[in-house]
């Protein structure tokens, strides 16, 4: 296993229980996507797997040292008085990268989200999908074992939504991360992920989950086959039983 969570329970003061029990196991290579209703704790179980976290109870086992996981928040988190190529650069820098070859490896990384062109400019000058392409790019740029997606698309209109979730799935196919991707939307959990896993309402514990036979690159049209919209449904089910379980 990539990561795992096992028995893990998180508290916060004067909120209580925020997550779990909760087991969940990542394994090297794998697309997870985890859905469930807004304060279920799926951010919370994002932030265990990647270190930033510790649980009140139970345990967190990471295979991926320091530098091998990377994480994409909703927002893009860029330093706004660096360009994109420097915003990129950045993670390899502090980990002892010389400028010149952090800089020409954030270029390629750049290059291989379509923003080749975009090295020389600031934050403000992106577009809201550039600069979560930016945003790809640098948690690429250190080849990390573990690639953790908090929300990313959330503010995206749904073309360009559509579009970035392509390109992360060439991207994970191209390096092979495993990939942990939170997100409401069921219909983007079951085009993104091998498997899928429903929490409940808070607090959240697992009352779901489901592993996808449609493999990548998907065909074309797929989201209007029947066995797209089956898994969706089947999902949306889960997801609603959670919900009523919790209320």
């Amino acid at each position: 296993m990539i990561a795992s969570l096992h028995s893990a329970e998180v508290d916060y003061p004067n909120r209580g229980r925020a997550l779990g029990p909760i087991d969940l196991d990542i394994a090297p290579g794998e697309r997870v996507a985890l859905v469930g209703p807004s304060g279920c704790g799926k951010s919370t179980a994002l932030r265990l797997l990647a270190g930033l976290e510790a649980p009140t109870r139970g345990s967190v086992r990471r295979a991926a040292d320091r530098g091998e996981t990377a994480v994409v928040f909703q927002a893009p988190t860029l330093a706004p008085w660096l360009d994109a190529a420097a915003n990129v650069a950045l993670p390899l820098e502090l980990s002892g990268t010389h400028r010149g070859a952090a800089r020409a490896a954030a270029i390629e990384a750049l290059a291989r989200v379509g923003l080749k062109d975009a090295a020389n400019a600031k934050p403000c000058q992106l577009s809201g999908g550039m600069a979560m392409r930016v945003s790809l790019a640098r948690a690429l740029v250190v080849r990390p074992r573990l690639l953790l997606l908090d929300e990313p698309f959330a503010a995206l209109d749904e073309i360009t939504r559509r579009a970035l979730a392509d390109d992360v799935l060439a991207l994970q196919d191209e390096f092979k991360p495993a990939m942990v991707f939170v997100t409401h939307s069921v219909e983007e959990a079951v085009y993104m992920a091998e498997r899928v896993v429903v929490l409940s309402g808070a607090p959240g514990r697992m009352v779901g989950e489901t592993r996808l036979a449609g493999a990548w690159p998907h065909p074309p049209g797929w989201r209007a086959c029947p066995e797209f919209r089956h898994a969706v449904e089947c999902i949306s089910d889960q997801l609603a039983a959670g919900m009523g379980a919790a209320a």
